[in-house]
């Protein structure tokens, strides 16, 4: 509890007041009766120093403030005693037989579901959106435990392979690595159940990126390389292209130049034509020539190309407005572009833009690549 807790404070660079004062926010907002501010306070110090048990109410808000789940908060539960009632068989054919009735609808359902999450992590941001995530993945993980035969499991083992790699990318979002690397590898188990290569390149090609923010950028790129490999000609074009752009900006970080420009290059022959973003075959993946367009300047920026520039604000124009986590990123491309040509009072700007979307996002990712980029100025 105590790591816990101060961790994800400390992770979003909070005070132990900002804590009270977020607490005391998120109950207005839900109409929430919470305790006075003075009692809040010692609260806080109690709940981080093991004198205080954290209740279940206040749980479910630090769950919606920080994004973290009840294992963080709190440890890892205990593991259950295995029953010994005598008609445990009776109850494990009861949800071997519930899991039969999984039809194509309910796992539509699911596919339903976690697109409704995709599409508010993307405007709201991650963290206020651990719980409804964690539950999700809860019941596919439940469903594909008991379900039995392949032409259950497989629909079902896809479902769970979106949920879990976007459960990921939320989880690297609002700093808790290690949630987002277990989440990556459960997504590659269920594509690889699900017989689905382009599920198991995307969810290895995200998990490059743990891998970069850790500083381990050479293997990253051994990584998402591999993800090509494993996706091999399934793939639909634009994953395809999705794939080398995210290897482009992986050799940039990398400090491979040459190799990001290749992939770049790549990139853009594979993008199919046309305004259209979703891959009907891959619903995580968004990208047409605009969404390229702040890739490449991203990329660019990254090795202090010059033309990185022009291709940002380009980006800028014409970004999706619903993408807002995503509009964090891009300032921080331009700042660091800025940088490179000695702009810095444009690169101040786009950092306090960067800065305050990532603060309404909750997103420590893009939170800490602004604190980088600032110690640069």
């Amino acid at each position: 509890m105590t790591n816990g807790l101060r961790a994800a404070r400390s992770a979003r660079e909070w005070s132990q007041e900002r804590l009270v004062r977020e607490i005391e926010r998120h109950a207005r907002q839900h109409m929430l009766d919470v305790a006075s501010t003075a009692s809040l306070r010692v609260y806080v110090s109690e709940w981080e120093n093991d004198r205080r048990q954290i209740s279940a109410r206040y749980a479910k808000i630090l769950r919606a403030l920080l994004g973290v789940t009840d294992d963080e908060l709190f440890g890892k539960a205990e593991m259950l005693a295995p029953s010994t009632a005598a008609d445990g068989y009776d109850e494990l054919m009861g949800r071997i037989d519930a899991a039969r009735s999984i039809s194509l609808t309910m796992v539509n359902t699911f596919m339903d579901q976690t697109e409704l999450l995709r599409t508010m992590d993307r405007q709201m941001g991650a963290a206020s959106l651990v719980d409804q995530m964690t539950a999700h993945l809860a019941t596919l993980e439940d469903a594909l435990t008991f379900a039995v035969l392949p032409e259950t499991r497989r629909p079902v083992a896809q479902a769970l392979a979106g949920a879990a790699t976007l459960a990921a990318w939320q989880a690297l979002d609002v700093g808790s690595v290690e949630r987002a690397w277990r989440h990556y590898e459960l997504g590659k188990r269920a594509a690889q159940e699900a017989e689905e290569p382009m599920y198991l390149a995307h969810a290895t090609a995200e998990q490059a990126y743990v891998l970069c923010d850790a500083g381990r950028a050479l293997m990253a790129v051994q990584l998402i390389r591999d993800a090509q490999r494993l996706g091999g000609k399934a793939m639909s074009p634009r994953l395809r292209a999705w794939l080398h752009a995210a290897e482009a900006e992986i050799c940039a970080r990398a400090g491979m130049p040459e190799d990001c420009r290749r992939a770049l290059e790549r990139a853009t022959q594979c993008l199919p034509p046309g305004e259209e973003a979703r891959d009907p075959d891959m619903l995580s993946i968004f990208l047409n020539e605009g969404h390229l367009t702040r890739w490449r300047g991203n990329a660019l920026a990254l090795i202090g190309d010059d033309e990185a520039v022009s291709d940002l604000y380009t980006a800028l124009e014409t970004a999706d407005p619903t993408f807002i986590r995503a509009s964090a990123g891009l300032r921080c491309d331009l700042a660091q572009a800025h940088m490179a040509r000695g702009e810095y009072d444009q690169a101040h700007e786009h950092l306090r833009q960067a800065r305050l979307i990532a603060s309404r996002t909750g997103s420590v990712r893009q939170r800490r690549r602004v604190e980088q980029l600032t110690q640069r100025l």
